[in-house]
């Protein structure tokens, strides 16, 4: 007869997978799987980008507004008049904005073309009379070749290409303003019909999740719209004090730059100092320049703080890698919506899982998570017994 352990050796060599390399390859193999599922999701995604954009871009939208469609209810509107009042202001506020740019930029394009031309000949003469290595005929050159390009078959076919780009952007605009319309009218409604399908825990889990979320997306959205109109007021003004053109334009831009955390208020710098050095002079870039500084140092030291608050808790690091990530998967709009969305995640993440252990630690030391940013603090006492409502309930 067999003794035990001859068996146990046999049942091993039967299962190759029983051992420490086979338990390792089985893990490999789902990892394998996970990736290939989520690469193949990553890609459908891609594939419908534009849909998926404008489903984000109106999410974060209809978070901010929200509160504004709620107060005007609770002042006895209808959910009707009261999203098309906020939808009519968002409308207004967005044209208005985008028509005082396109007109300023039309009524001092010629005199920023004329100064472009006249810094350029001025950059030749400045090169011509350097001891730099340099060669004036080297840039003739390459200006030769741009033009060259301009005038070229592949030009066209870029600029079909940007005519495409162009028609996928005009129907994810219309695909934003159709999903924010009814995202405020009709937001509530939906998110009830997906509730009914979940029971006790997770349902509770689901409501806090959309309370927490719309409260990250609209929070972060309403701070730095804020932060970004302080920044670009104070630089326009700072602008057509020194008498650069342009300069409603560029305030435009850096309250665009605002959204995206870290580069965005840098670059809208750089490019505001760089059409001053062009069209006005390196004295008055060099007050532009200081300018943009003192007004990052006012942002960051009081309007962030104040501001924003808690809205994001999240570190520095992982800011600039969402950022990173966001701008090589969707360009200018992925640079937009990884950081408010990456802090969405870290806050659905809390709600779901208790696995994190909060408080000092003999070890580990002081803890990393400030309390006040725990998710489980910024729960309101309504919201907390809506929960608990939730969790009790039955089907009937």
């Amino acid at each position: 007869m067999m003794s035990p352990s001859h068996r146990a050796d046999s049942g091993q060599a039967q299962n190759p997978w029983s051992d420490n390399l086979g338990r390792a390859g089985s893990r490999a193999g789902q990892l394998l799987l996970i990736a290939a599922v989520v690469a193949g999701v990553v890609w459908l995604l891609l594939r419908v980008r534009v849909v998926v954009v404008a489903v984000l871009v109106a999410l974060i939208l209809a978070s901010a507004v929200a509160p504004l469609v709620k107060w005007l209810i609770s002042k006895g509107w209808s959910r009707l008049w009261a999203t098309l009042a906020s939808f009519s202001a968002i409308v207004l506020v967005v044209g208005g904005v985008v028509t005082g740019v396109v007109l300023a930029i039309r009524s001092e394009w010629d005199s920023l073309v004329s100064s472009a031309v006249a810094a350029w000949k001025q950059l030749q003469q400045w090169i011509s009379s350097t001891t730099l290595p340099l060669d004036i005929s080297m840039i003739d050159d390459a200006t030769q070749q741009v033009t060259d390009y301009v005038t070229s078959d592949d030009f066209a076919t870029s600029t079909l290409t940007g005519v495409t780009a162009a028609t996928e952007l005009l129907t994810g605009i219309v695909l934003i303003i159709v999903l924010l319309f009814f995202f405020l009218k009709d937001g509530s409604t939906i998110w009830s019909f997906v509730l009914r399908w979940f029971r006790a825990e997770t349902r509770a889990k689901l409501a806090e999740s959309v309370d927490r979320a719309s409260g990250v997306l609209g929070g972060y959205v309403r701070g730095t719209a804020i932060v970004a109109l302080v920044d670009a007021v104070l630089i326009g003004i700072g602008l057509a004090i020194v008498g650069v053109p342009l300069a409603v334009p560029l305030a435009v831009i850096v309250f665009i730059g605002g959204f995206i955390p870290i580069v965005g208020a840098t670059v809208a710098g750089i490019l505001a100092a760089a059409v001053t050095l062009v069209t006005t002079g390196p004295v008055e870039a060099l007050i532009v320049i200081g300018i943009v500084i003192a007004v990052n140092q006012i942002e960051g030291n009081l309007l962030q703080p104040v501001v924003m608050g808690r809205t994001l808790s999240l570190h520095p690091l992982i800011v600039l890698l969402s950022l990173t990530i966001g701008t090589i998967i969707g360009n200018i709009f992925g640079a937009i919506l990884a950081v408010p969305y990456t802090a969405m995640a870290w806050t659905l993440i809390q709600v779901w899982t208790d696995r994190y252990q909060s408080g000092d630690d003999p070890v580990l030391g002081e803890d990393p998570l400030d309390p006040k940013e725990r998710v489980a603090n910024r729960a309101t006492d309504t919201q907390r017994a809506k929960y608990a409502l939730l969790r009790r309930r039955r089907r009937g």
